[in-house]
């Protein structure tokens, strides 16, 4: 009887493991300040419906390619350019690079009635204080440069500008009071086609090059669940939707 109950027993364990799912993963993704609302609104949808686990951590695009190069332990980025991932494939510490958003570029103000729907506040010099995100390592601050640049301003804004570190940082300029106006993403400032508050003027695709924003699976996460999942959630019409919601074109 003892034999017999042992081995049902065991039966009864195998038959129990057998039915369980798939063990989660976790990745760890270094996101571009511009997408991080966004990120936000996707991150526990995608674990809800993988069952996987993110941890994400937000900043310049620049800055994270220091840090990957100097080995922080990031499975995946979501990159503010298409040029960082692909210069990581180069240098082979990217084993798959994806487009996932298009980038648009704002000019912001907390303030309602400081910006009238055009560029007029920046011809005007309307303004005691600028914000933008730092050309040298934010890809939309080197937008931003290059609307300056066409519009003949770029000299008027010495001594008048503060230089974030990324978008974010930007953003909270402006937000803050700290700044009258600023470029911003658009991501940061709309949802569903409307904008959240102040006043802005969306700045024509022309006069700045495409803002396109690829992921890149990183030597890191080349073998993570979790990492190649998140990935392909990003293609989902779910996600899309989501990011759409925020924006971006695709």
């Amino acid at each position: 009887m003892t034999r017999v109950f042992k081995k049902l027993a065991s039966a009864l364990v195998l038959s129990a493991v057998a039915s369980l799912p798939a063990a989660a993963d976790t990745a760890h993704v270094a996101v571009a300040a511009n997408f991080l609302a966004p990120m936000k609104q996707l991150a526990p949808l995608f674990e809800h419906s993988s069952g996987h686990t993110l941890v994400v951590s937000s900043g310049s695009t620049g800055k994270f390619y220091a840090q990957i190069k100097n080995g922080a332990p990031f499975d995946v980025l979501l990159a503010a350019d298409d040029e960082t991932p692909a210069r990581l494939m180069r240098e082979g510490d990217a084993v798959h690079t994806q487009p996932y958003a298009i980038g648009k570029l704002a000019l912001w103000s907390a303030d309602p009635g400081k910006i009238d729907g055009t560029d007029s506040v920046l011809r005007r010099g309307a303004y005691t204080r600028l914000a933008i995100a730092n050309p040298r390592l934010a890809p939309y601050g080197a937008a931003a440069m290059q609307v300056l640049e066409k519009l003949g301003l770029a000299d008027t804004i010495k001594g008048k500008s503060v230089v974030g570190e990324n978008i974010g940082q930007a953003y909270q300029f402006v937000a803050s009071g700290n700044a009258g106006i600023g470029f911003v993403a658009l991501s940061q400032i709309t949802r569903d086609g409307r904008l959240t508050g102040g006043s802005v003027w969306q700045v024509p695709t022309s006069l700045y090059a495409p803002i396109r924003q690829d992921a890149a699976l990183l030597k890191r996460g080349e073998h993570n669940p979790a990492a190649r999942a998140l990935l392909d959630y990003l293609d989902t019409p779910a996600a899309l939707a989501v990011i759409r919601s925020y924006g971006y074109e695709r």
